[in-house]
């Protein structure tokens, strides 16, 4: 470590406790890198604050250094946001994982950023209530605002940006600040919360959330509709959301996915395109849903469609749908993950998927396509060998052209994994002169570029993948 950093770090050790500022070359290594297939760069020093007042002291330090600062959850990302590559301070919020209000009546909770999704539900299990977002790993609710984060429940609740009030902010001149309040709407000057849900850490660092919750439904059922061909699920999915099926969940998993789950999750399901399906209500209604479910699915060939209301059943259904990122992971030893992300239209999703299959093939890439497609997002989870430079080439080109394929169908590179450093070459192919605007109140809130540097919207020194 040089002066400078040995400088760094005595700085950081007078705001907050030594103890929670390390250098040690393991720790460090741990927050170099995510869930992508993006090059690991390890940071100068982590930090462990416990408290908005610490958070403040480490940006002032940081502004002073002229050093960065990425913010860190739990490394689940999968676009590389988290990977400091220019070196600096990253603040892991792992201490901060408190739940420090749950205001039942208004449906309401206030948490720090560390806490998850799971800790969060299960203190919520007590008021009747559950947090909807509910992205595959159990990710810190401070890292799913910053990207936006989705999940198998959006095409009814919603993404992480309807869920969010307010969010208490640190600044980069360190002033802690408030995005919103606890209104259910406010006409009241720029949304704030939107600009910071979704921001990747670069305007600031989330230190406090309040998040809307829900009820929890009185009955639910699940159910896992096989089909012979990929296209009749996905148009079976338009149907019924053209139908106005209130569905809660509705996912699509392709037949080599299917292969994975059942190895991977001890499941005896039809390898076979698969929809899994959730309904949320009332009982007598749940049962006209049901009905109707039942008349579309058949309408497109469904083969088989298999209903579960017991609670074990249920969870082992899902259990197996968000296992499936690591069902390919164990399924291929010696290969990476690599996981694409785009939305389009629902009317461009039959045409999009069949798109994405015909590619995967013609490539001759490993892989499986899967997705939220009740709202238009839809993945390829590509297994790749990083040590084939042809085999790469040949996964970046499949992702470049999935992406090009949603982009002029007025679609998006990013449904819910975010741009990180993975999606920075598209960002002027969407946005056009909004990306100029973008690069403005980048400027205008964090004019040295101190919070995580050349991501989402400013160019990258150099490439890295």
């Amino acid at each position: 470590m040089s002066l400078k950093d040995g400088r760094l770090v005595e700085d950081l050790r007078e705001v907050v406790d030594s103890h929670q500022v390390t250098v040690n070359e393991t720790v460090l290594e741990q927050h170099g890198r995510d869930e992508s297939y993006h090059i690991p760069s390890s940071p100068d020093v982590v930090v462990f604050p416990e408290s908005a007042r610490e958070v403040s002291g480490i940006v002032k330090v940081a502004t002073a250094h002229r050093t960065p600062i990425i913010p860190f959850g739990l490394g689940t990302s999968l676009e590389g946001h988290v990977i400091p590559y220019d070196k600096g301070i990253t603040i892991d919020f792992s201490q901060m994982n408190k739940i420090l209000e749950v205001r039942e009546k208004d449906f309401l909770v206030k948490v720090q950023p560390g806490v998850t999704r799971t800790q969060l539900n299960k203190e919520l299990k007590k008021y009747g209530l559950f947090f909807s977002v509910d992205p595959g790993a159990d990710a810190t609710l401070g890292g799913m605002a910053a990207t936006n984060a989705s999940g198998t429940t959006s095409v009814k609740y919603g993404v992480m940006r309807d869920q969010v009030r307010d969010l208490e902010v640190v600044l980069p001149d360190g002033e802690v600040i408030h995005t919103g309040n606890m209104a259910q709407k406010s006409s009241s000057g720029y949304n704030l919360n939107s600009l910071f849900v979704g921001s990747e850490g670069t305007l600031g660092c989330i230190t406090e959330l309040t998040l809307r919750v829900y009820g929890i439904p009185e009955h639910i059922v699940a159910a896992r509709a096989s089909f012979n061909q990929i296209d009749d699920a996905v148009e079976a999915v338009v149907s019924i959301l053209q139908a106005g099926i209130p569905i809660a969940r509705v996912e699509l998993v392709d037949e080599p996915s299917m292969v994975q789950v059942n190895v991977f999750s001890d499941t005896d399901y039809k390898e076979k395109p698969t929809l899994f399906l959730e309904f949320h209500g009332n009982q007598a209604g749940l049962e006209q849903d049901v009905e109707f479910t039942k008349e579309i699915v058949a309408d497109h060939h469904c083969e088989e469609i298999i209903f579960e209301e017991d609670t074990a059943a249920r969870n082992k259904l899902w259990e197996a749908r968000h296992n499936l990122a690591y069902a390919y992971v164990h399924g291929n030893p010696g290969r990476k993950l690599m996981v694409t992300d785009v939305c389009v239209p629902i009317s461009e999703l039959s045409g999009a998927i069949q798109y994405a299959r015909k590619r995967l093939e013609e490539l001759e890439l490993i892989g499986g396509i899967l997705g939220h497609v009740g709202d238009g997002n839809y993945h390829t989870s590509l297994m790749i060998d990083l040590h084939d430079p042809e085999e790469v080439k040949r996964a970046e080109k499949y992702n470049e052209e999935i992406v090009e394929y949603a982009l002029e169908r007025n679609g998006t590179c990013t449904g819910e994994h975010g741009v990180g450093v993975g999606k920075m070459k598209y960002q002027q192919r969407e946005h056009g002169g909004a990306l100029q605007v973008m690069e403005k109140i980048k400027q205008a809130i964090d004019p040295n570029e101190i919070f995580n540097p050349h991501k989402l919207v400013h160019k990258k020194k150099e490439e890295h993948k």
